[in-house]
């Protein structure tokens, strides 16, 4: 595992963002196509925008599938991870090859499935993640299932998750967060080549810790990351202020 603390949010994004070009580019070179998982939420907002700033990636040869979606949240709604992906990626850079977006407002199972079926015939080249407050890996909260091979699952959310995304104003209340989201699976993010994961913020030193610390174990999902072959972890200097010396 690759741990790179950065000295603030915006040099993380930075580096992040064009580790996961970098993958990109061979990608193409190697097969011609690259197949990409893009995580939303505020830990990825400088990731993004380097992203798409970075010169010499053929657009036209990416695939996108993003990680998880609210169940009956409409896409015009200032948290929908739809309308994040439009207009922090999908609207900055040229047609991509294709881009399977979530839809939280369909029958939910039937989404997951579709999804899934599609996700089956594109290995993914570079998975773009967070984790939460509680270390959750898209939003597979604690105890997540790390045995299902379904690639995309109809989870609830915790009390801490909902609490999350509400402290960080997507929502006007605690009660306005969905209960249930479509995500994509423990199973099915280990299996991309590569996992970017970018964790900037004070509020998730504990969860890094836990992450990078703990034994594996499914109440600290992404401690899962411990056992990709590839997974660089991009911190910021208050993200990281809690792991012992020999972690870094």
């Amino acid at each position: 595992m690759n741990i790179q603390i950065l000295a603030s949010p915006h040099e993380l994004g930075i580096a992040a963002g064009k580790e996961a070009a970098a993958h990109i580019k061979t990608a193409i070179a190697d097969k011609n196509a690259a197949n990409v998982i893009l995580a939303t939420g505020a830990s990825q907002f400088e990731t993004l925008k380097q992203l798409v700033s970075e010169t010499g990636i053929d657009w036209s040869k990416v695939t996108m599938f993003h990680l998880d979606e609210y169940i009956g949240l409409p896409e015009s709604h200032h948290a929908s991870f739809r309308k994040y992906l439009r207009e922090r990626f999908l609207d900055l850079v040229p047609s991509l090859n294709a881009s399977y977006l979530i839809n939280g407002e369909v029958d939910p199972q039937a989404e997951a499935d579709r999804l899934g079926k599609l996700i089956s015939q594109h290995p993914i080249d570079v998975a773009l993640v967070g984790i939460g407050e509680n270390g959750h890996l898209a939003f597979n909260d604690p105890p997540a299932d790390f045995e299902t091979e379904k690639p995309y699952l109809v989870v609830n959310l915790d009390g801490p998750c909902r609490a999350q995304q509400f402290n960080e104003g997507w929502f006007d209340s605690v009660e306005d967060v969905p209960l249930q989201a479509i995500s994509m699976s423990v199973q099915q993010i280990m299996k991309s080549r590569h996992i970017i994961c970018s964790v900037p913020d004070a509020r998730k030193a504990q969860a890094v810790k836990n992450s990078l610390e703990q034994e594996v174990s499914n109440q600290f999902p992404a401690s899962i990351l411990q056992q990709h072959a590839s997974c660089s972890f991009y911190l910021d200097k208050e993200s990281a202020k809690l792991l012992s010396t020999s972690s870094v």
